[in-house]
């Protein structure tokens, strides 16, 4: 490698650029099958019906290939945009290779998603090719695609597509198995991943080929993901988490992926983890309240000695699911902490790291996080024990390069050399991290500052409770006052006295001041 003579060490220790290029599908595929790997499975396949398939290095390499030609043979160009919105179908992993491969930029979209989350999203991105299947057209797409001047090609997973739109299964099929990769440099675009928009207008991250580097490093770091290891994400393709970890990171690190078509069924998810004898599982909280609602019971029948590795991430992992998980599977599900804007895992409960309930872990090799407060025009760091806003030194590779369309609203995330998370959280002194809540979601009550999450794991301690959800709702005195929301356990009902048990225990946990003073059931939490 020419440049490599004298090129710094990597603290990331990924991927390096060949003769200056770096591109994200090579190093997930085509190095691979180049040094003989290409006959592993990457992915093997379950599908709604029961159907099994396994795709080698070689057949995804191969796939990609053929994509990459799609799209050129329709005059697509480096830069131009591909949105994907499908679930988790093959299809999904050859349009995201592809199009890296191709030096066009992927960005994954939520399937369940309505027509105007879409259309938002697709606007902001200046999407020039869709990928989607017929029905998901047919229902989100069709009423409105002329409206969108940058759409110029729509391709529809399948055999045959509606009026103006193009087979994606003929076209694949006459495409050549040969493409070469586009000779993209670290510091060309490669992704955009759109953040919720819960609170306000979505905002497209913008990330670049040299993520890659940070993707393998985090991977094996924070996931244990070594060159064979059986490995599902469950998270959706339509989120960074899905693209992050559930494409780059384990192809990168020649893992074989499990990729379930289904949504959630706890028999299913058991079954496919102790079947196909998966390694390392990262699912998310949600997912793991809903095992624990269901009881070790529901585990029993299953052997998950396979097993070696457990870990989640999408929303603060309360610490009744690690110790629910070390009695039910033997050892604890590992928190980690990251963002849409840092592209890959920033804090992380480590394999081999012991694990304290409720910490999301400590920073990754080459990652700075502090605790800071502002000071004036600028910022002060905290001390160990103090509540503060989570920010990190920048400069590791995923770090996204902006937000679409507005640098002004990006240049405020970065203040006094640190960049700014917008969630606040606490060092221990051992230097594990804890999260407390989003900055604008704290809740003053009588001059006390309360995080959501601290009032939600007292509650999810009650035998009773399966999931908890907390707000500040106004109140004239207090300023605001906790109401927290609750789905119970098979085998309790809501009655008045419950409802005042678990006020009472939250009290006692968590003393009067921070305690819900009301507590309303509901079957489903949003």
């Amino acid at each position: 490698m020419d440049d490599a003579k004298t090129a710094k060490p990597d603290p990331y220790q990924g991927p390096t650029p060949r003769n200056g290029h770096l591109n994200i599908a090579h190093e997930a595929l085509d190095r691979h099958v180049a040094k003989g790997h290409g006959a592993q499975p990457a992915i093997i396949w379950l599908g709604k019906s029961g159907a099994r398939q396994e795709l080698t290095y070689a057949k995804l390499a191969d796939m990609s290939a053929r994509f990459a030609n799609v799209l050129t043979s329709h005059g697509c160009a480096k830069g131009d945009r591909v949105f994907a919105l499908m679930g988790r179908v093959p299809e999904l992993y050859a349009t995201a290779l592809g199009t890296l491969k191709a030096g066009l930029v992927f960005t994954p979209l939520f399937a369940a998603f309505g027509p105007e989350p879409i259309r938002t999203r697709m606007e902001i991105g200046d999407a020039t090719v869709l990928v989607t299947t017929e029905r998901l057209y047919r229902r989100k797409i069709a009423t409105w695609r002329d409206q969108v001047p940058t759409l110029k090609l729509v391709l529809i997973v399948g055999e045959t597509a509606p009026d103006g739109c193009v087979a994606l299964g003929p076209a694949m099929a006459d495409a050549s198995p040969v493409f070469e990769t586009a000779k993209t440099v670290p510091e060309d675009p490669a992704l955009v991943h759109f953040t919720s928009g819960t609170t306000g207008k979505p905002k497209g991250a913008l990330h670049v080929h040299d993520a890659v580097r940070y993707h393998a490093s985090s991977g094996r770091h924070a996931l244990d993901l070594t060159p064979g290891t059986i490995y599902w994400c469950t998270a959706d393709p339509g989120w960074v988490t899905g693209t992050s970890y559930g494409i780059i990171a384990p192809l990168v690190n020649r893992v074989t992926m499990i990729v379930d078509e289904a949504e959630f069924d706890l028999d299913r998810w058991y079954g496919t983890v102790a079947r196909e004898k998966v390694e390392v599982w990262y699912s998310a909280p949600t997912a793991i309240r809903m095992m624990m609602r269901a009881g070790a019971e529901a585990a029993g029948p299953h052997d998950f000695s396979c097993l070696r590795f457990l870990a989640s991430v999408g929303e603060p992992l309360n610490p009744e699911a690690v110790t629910w998980s070390q009695e039910v599977f033997g050892q604890p599900f590992h928190d980690n902490w990251w963002q849409t804007e840092t592209g890959g895992i920033m804090i992380a409960n480590c394999p081999g790291d012991p694990v304290k309930p409720g910490s999301m872990g400590k920073p990754l090799p080459g990652i700075t996080a502090g605790i800071v407060a502002r000071a004036g025009d600028g910022l002060k760091e905290l001390a160990d024990g103090e509540i503060g806003e989570l920010a990190l030194r920048p400069g590791w590779p995923s770090m996204m390069r902006t937000y679409l369309h507005e640098q002004a609203r990006y240049d405020k995330c970065f203040v006094d050399g640190w960049y700014l998370s917008g969630d606040l959280a606490m060092r221990d002194g051992d230097g594990h991290f804890w999260f407390v809540g989003r900055a604008d979601d704290l809740i003053k009550t009588s001059g006390h500052l309360i995080g959501p999450f601290e009032v939600e794991s007292a509650l999810l301690e009650h035998d009773a409770v399966a999931e908890a959800g907390v707000i500040g709702l106004p109140d004239e005195t207090a300023g605001e006052v906790v109401k927290a929301y609750v789905t119970l356990n098979p085998g309790y009902d809501p009655s008045p006295p419950l409802e005042r048990a678990l006020r009472g225990h939250a009290r006692t946990a968590l003393g009067p001041a921070v305690a819900p003073r009301e507590i309303a059931f509901r079957t489903t939490l949003p």
